[in-house]
């Protein structure tokens, strides 16, 4: 007879997905564009404009953003030119501190 305290088996608990994160899914995140934004901000001050990338992006939201979010645009641009570089160094610093199977 099973135990009744036990917890319920999930297929995907807490513990897998802060594992994947690396920490809360949520703190991540933040993290993640708060760090994209600075980043953005360093690159644009440097005159670097990764951003020629994702115009076809920004064109499918430019109608969205004209509609008087100019505050939402002028950190957009900030995040998007930051994410470039930091999305893509997190993954692979996520691949290479996996653990390797058990």
């Amino acid at each position: 007879m099973p135990n009744e305290l036990e917890p319920l088996e999930r297929p995907m608990s807490n513990d897998t997905v802060t594992r994947v994160f690396g920490g809360s899914p949520l703190g991540v995140i933040v993290r993640l564009i708060l760090v994209s934004v600075l980043v953005g901000v360093i690159l644009s001050a440097l005159g670097l404009d990764p951003l020629d990338i994702l115009h076809s992006l920004q064109r499918l939201v430019r109608n969205i953003w004209n509609m008087g979010f100019d505050a939402v645009r002028w950190l957009w641009g900030y995040f998007l030119l930051g994410a470039v570089i930091v999305i893509p160094i997190w993954l692979i610093m996520r691949v290479v501190n996996a653990p390797r199977g058990k």
